[in-house]
């Protein structure tokens, strides 16, 4: 956990929602010079700060609606910064919880040097990234509705439909007619129809983002796609989500911040296991285990190798090692502008095995 250590004249909390944001100053002694609850807008913002912009520093908790905020910040010099809402534990374990109590809790984590900072993604590629988690979200809506097919077939004890991934694999099939109950056929039906919805808006989708994609930044893009198994869509998932590899000064943060390592736990001498496994971004914990399972395939040496891990360690913690070695050379390879050696990846991989 990093947290924000600035010295500055004024410290400002801000209790952020969708209409309303409850905003209070301190100067550096610790006194509330301003506490009030204010309409989400520029000028209401603008307005209550403009007596203490001069050394101010402006903190908001990590939720959905803080890009305004960020925004408006940077274009007024502003200095600003943003709460790890998991983190943030200072604001909710407490007896009274209100706008006015939070957002005061806020400006005395900064004050004192607690508050505990999230990455403050850069509006340029921004709404890329979005773009893309909405992509995903659309294959994952479609995979269900597939999946909802299949499992329908078995409800019903019914002969297999085979793959139906693709248009010409359900264009040859007669699929509705696969279910002998009518209601079951509209029901099916109406899975095929959304289905269909989906192709052209995901393959519409998917060639904007690579176009947007080799604007922002086609060199990080060509080295993520060096990766055996690693195509365009996890290449560009890890390429927003991760955006700057500058921002991790070292390789163990950007592992856990991939979710591909978990927290220690120990008290006295003695360890309680780990934690802190859903803290970090999902995105990329999904990239790097799709890649490691994309890496795998019909790649011979790499079986070898996986082997031997199934072997020590059992399948789930084997594809769990090699996704964090991947992460770990997506890691160097950003920051030397290499691409993907595979050779010295699983030279590296059985030496690490060796001494462990």
């Amino acid at each position: 956990m990093n947290v924000y250590t600035g010295i500055h004249s004024y410290y400002c909390g801000i209790d952020l929602h969708a209409r309303f944001m409850y905003i209070c100053i301190l100067d550096s002694e610790g006194s509330v010079v301003y506490h009030k609850n204010r309409p989400c807008t520029p000028e209401a913002f603008l307005e209550a700060v403009a007596e203490f912009r001069d050394g101010l520093v402006v903190g908001v908790e990590c939720i959905f609606c803080w890009y305004w905020i960020a925004d408006l910040c940077e274009q007024e010099g502003i200095d600003f910064i943003l709460g790890h809402a998991l983190y943030m534990k200072a604001i909710h374990g407490v007896k009274t919880k209100n706008d006015r109590i939070d957002s005061l809790k806020i400006a005395r984590l900064i004050r004192g040097g607690n508050f505990p900072v999230a990455y403050v993604y850069p509006p340029q590629m921004r709404a890329t990234r979005d773009l893309m988690r909405r992509r995903n979200h659309f294959v994952r809506k479609r995979a269900e509705l597939l999946g909802h097919i299949q499992n329908t077939t078995s409800q019903y004890n019914l002969p297999s439909l085979g793959t139906l991934s693709r248009p010409h694999h359900r264009r040859d099939k007669d699929i509705v007619g696969h279910f002998p109950d009518p209601v079951v056929q509209l029901m099916i039906q109406t899975d095929l129809e959304l289905i269909d919805h989906y192709d052209p808006i995901i393959k519409r989708l998917d060639k904007q983002i690579l176009s947007l994609a080799k604007g922002h930044d086609p060199t990080s893009l060509y080295l993520l796609k060096s990766i055996r198994g690693v195509g365009d869509v996890l290449a560009l998932t890890m390429l927003y989500e991760i955006h700057d590899i500058g921002r991790f000064p070292s390789r163990g943060e950007f592992c856990s911040y991939a979710r591909l390592v978990k927290g220690q736990k120990s008290s006295n001498g003695k360890n309680y296991g780990t934690t802190g496994g859903r803290i970090g971004n999902a995105h990329l914990r999904w990239a790097f285990s799709e890649a490691s399972l994309l890496y795998l395939r019909g790649n011979t040496q790499a079986e070898k190798y996986y082997n031997r891990l199934i072997s020590r360690h059992g399948k789930g913690k084997a594809l769990t090692i090699i996704a964090k070695r991947l992460g770990v050379a997506v890691y160097y390879m950003l920051k030397r502008r290499e691409p993907f050696n595979e050779h010295k990846f699983l030279t590296n991989s059985i030496m690490n095995k060796q001494k462990t």
